[in-house]
């Protein structure tokens, strides 16, 4: 018989794994609405890899970072369209383990640059006080 907390816990349980990583994929900035078909398949290889639920998130929070802290004068990136494109940054957190801590560096670092939208591209409002 299967304990209820092995059925909960997203790196015992398939579907709740893929799931998660689905989640914290869509959640992120500049990444489809929905997952697709192959992105449900990449997640469900590091799933079978075992790679941890947490490295997963290290890898898609760094790698947005590093997206986001690319200076204002180059051209934007093209959105991510695959889950794989955090491939590379997980296979180097897999080699260099990050710090203890740094996850949750990591979750705050990008809600601060998520939660203050660039000044450039907030619309200023056509009314003016001045009048």
């Amino acid at each position: 018989m299967t304990s209820a907390a092995s059925i909960l816990d997203p790196q015992a349980n398939s579907a709740l794994y893929i799931a998660a990583v689905l989640t914290l994929y869509v959640d992120l900035p500049d990444t489809p609405l929905r997952a697709s078909v192959p992105d449900q398949r990449q997640a469900r290889v590091w799933f079978d890899k075992g790679i941890p639920l947490e490295l997963v998130e290290t890898a898609l929070l760094l790698a947005s970072l590093r997206r986001k802290a690319r200076p204002s004068d180059v051209p934007p990136l093209p959105r991510i369209r695959s889950l794989a494109y955090f491939q590379p940054v997980l296979e180097e957190l897999r080699e260099h383990p990050a710090p203890s801590g740094y996850l949750q560096h990591l979750r705050l670092k990008l809600r601060g640059i998520v939660d203050s939208p660039d000044p450039a591209k907030v619309q200023k409002s056509t009314f003016c006080d001045d009048r």
